[in-house]
């Protein structure tokens, strides 16, 4: 939530900030500003609105300098208006600075500052931190002592790009629990929330760590430490991402783009974990006490990994929603205990906490992550990758799929280590799992077909999502996924549930989204449906059986698979259905409304 991004060069900093700014629209925002230095003086424009909306308004692109820093903001602290917009400055008009987080003991410290004469402009906790770094300039023997002093009396989240008009060839970064990457250029450096902010320009990136600060001029840079002051050795890497693979490539939306991206990117999850995959089964295998801790979409992924664990390798894993995990089993982690870590972006800050919880406790840490580098990986006593690219889309797509391949596969290599299966069964759930992707890509033809279902659909404002046992995750996130984009009210839920209350608002033309493949509770399902049926529920159904087609108002023909496998494909109509519904009904599925992509304050 939030963009940061800076620039110091020899190009006009606007225009790389602007640009910047465009491609970190996905984290979510509703106001945008830019600071940039010439000669001495700080040039500050913000507003409320789109980047377009504000870099047309208030002619952002005209602003002078080689150096600056950009921000869209979600608000926090403050309502959303032009003056709480970032950048925030100090009283002298030297320190100017812009902020992701949330820091927790702002009010005190504004307490006292203004108790000293400093006065406020705004009603964000940003403020404080520019002003708190004048006030300890005053006893520092120079900007980044009095920087460090400043910071270290903060408590809670942030990430900062500060530029100071008495140093005019640098700019200073800060992490601490909020992302944050320098891009290093030649002649030229960046640095961002997230790498597409800077990808046009630069590949090699330097990821920050927790309490560290980089001070970057345009030909060089260095990371220290926040308490201390040393300077850390960082790795340059170098990122895999084109700058194509950000763009939406023909497609009408990112979203619809990141559907279609599916088989090619689940071939990718596949082949890069085939060769670590054994050694980290290898090295969980003997723990009993497992806990899952994702958030939205990566927690109905982490669902769908409990019934693989359960079904091969015979483990027994508790699934928590990471933001209620540190908070219930705090007294029941130890050093026997595996906690799997499921995150898209690895930034997301109840996960993150979890972790370090989990950490403090001596239990072992899986993450599985999209994001190289990220913070989730850094805290990790494993990481298995998903592979997937850039996702810029809010509503989680390519990634969702991606985390169920990587973790079919983790399931599928326990018990061959464990010895919990038959070696043939599980060498014909590899092969299938393999085929996968193909049979993805049968399943993209029903765009259209979708997209004809929806346009009769786009009316209704409730809808229903039933599954059993495995299919029971793929019902809430089909849920999840109409709601978030197209703004319809959905439930999902186990069918079996059904007749313990929800049948009551069943009623004439109510769509009713069953998840049926062929398996152990095949034909309990067909009973739950049977009963939506006889309510009037509009009955759209997912599977691969003649019986099941019968009893359909619409019927989605699926690939006949072992059930372990279906949540991959399943979901695939659903992101397409939710996705034209959302269009249907003029909606930006890219940036729905009060959601944000990385969700990295708690």
């Amino acid at each position: 939530m939030c963009g940061i991004i800076g620039y110091i060069g020899d190009r006009k900093a606007c225009e790389v900030i602007v640009k910047g700014l465009k491609r970190l629209e996905y984290r979510g925002y509703d106001s945008v500003g830019v600071v940039t230095e010439e000669n001495g003086k700080l040039y500050i424009k913000k507003g409320v609105g789109s980047v377009d909306e504000v870099t047309e308004r208030l002619k952002l692109l005209d602003m002078p300098g080689k150096r600056g820093v950009g921000h869209t903001r979600w608000a926090t602290h403050g309502v959303p208006n032009d003056i709480n917009a970032h950048p925030q400055k100090d009283c002298t008009g030297k320190i100017a600075l812009v902020h992701n987080g949330i820091i927790e003991n702002f009010a005190e410290l504004k307490k006292e500052l203004v108790e000293k004469g400093h006065t406020f402009e705004s009603d964000t906790d940003t403020e404080v931190i520019a002003h708190l770094i004048e006030e300890e300039l005053k006893s520092s023997e120079n900007f980044e002592e009095a920087l460090r002093k400043a910071l270290l009396k903060l408590k809670g989240s942030f990430a900062l790009g500060i530029v100071y008009t008495e140093e005019p060839d640098r700019l200073y970064f800060v992490r601490n629990e909020s992302p944050l990457v320098l891009g290093i250029g030649e002649g030229e450096n960046f640095a961002a929330s997230d790498v597409p902010a800077f990808l046009e320009y630069t590949n090699r990136v330097v990821f920050l760590d927790d309490m560290e600060y980089a001070v970057v001029t345009k030909e060089s840079w260095v990371v220290k430490r926040l308490e201390t002051g040393e300077e850390v050795e960082k790795e340059v890497k170098t990122i895999d991402w084109t700058l194509e693979m950000a763009e939406k490539a023909g497609f009408e939306h990112f979203m619809l783009k990141e559907i279609f991206e599916q088989p090619r990117v689940l071939r990718d999850a596949i082949h890069g974990n085939a060769k670590v995959i054994g050694d980290v089964a290898r090295e969980i295998a003997d723990y009993e006490k497992i806990f899952i801790v994702a958030m939205g979409t990566s927690y109905h992924a982490g669902l769908v990994g409990k019934y693989l664990l359960q079904r091969l390798a015979k483990k027994v894993p508790i699934v928590e929603d990471a933001s209620e995990f540190r908070y219930e089993f705090e007294d029941l982690i130890d050093e026997n205990s595996l906690v799997i870590a499921i995150t898209q972006s690895g930034e997301t800050a109840d996960t993150l906490a979890a972790m370090k919880l989990a950490k403090r406790k001596g239990a072992k840490v899986l993450a599985i992550v999209n994001v190289v580098g990220s913070m989730a990986t850094r805290i990790a006593d494993l990481t298995l990758y998903t592979h997937a690219g850039p996702e810029i889309g809010v509503a989680a797509t390519k990634t969702y799929t991606t985390q169920l391949a990587v973790l079919t596969m983790l399931a599928i290599e326990l018990a061959r280590t464990l010895g919990t299966a038959d070696e043939e069964y599980l060498k014909e759930l590899e092969e299938n799992l393999r085929r996968v992707p193909d049979l993805i890509e049968d399943i993209l033809n029903l765009n259209e077909p979708l997209r004809e279902l929806a346009e009769g659909l786009k009316d209704r404002e409730n809808f229903f999502y039933i599954g059993r046992g495995i299919g029971v995750p793929t019902a809430l996130e089909g849920a999840l996924k109409l709601k978030e984009i197209s703004y319809i009210h959905a439930e999902g839920l186990s069918a079996g549930e059904l007749k313990h209350g929800p049948l009551a608002l069943i009623e004439d033309g109510v769509p009713v989204v069953a998840i049926a493949p062929k398996g152990r509770t095949f034909d309990k399902m067909l009973g739950n449906i049977e009963e939506a049926k006889a309510r009037g529920a509009h009955i759209i159904a997912l599977g691969s059986s003649e019986r099941l087609r019968e009893v359909s108002d619409a019927f989605i023909e699926m690939p006949d698979l072992d059930e372990i496998l279906t949540p991959i494909p399943y979901i695939v109509p659903l992101q397409l259905l939710a996705y034209h519904l959302a269009v249907l009904r003029g909606n930006d599925p890219d940036k729905p409304r009060n959601l944000a992509k990385s969700v990295t304050v708690e």
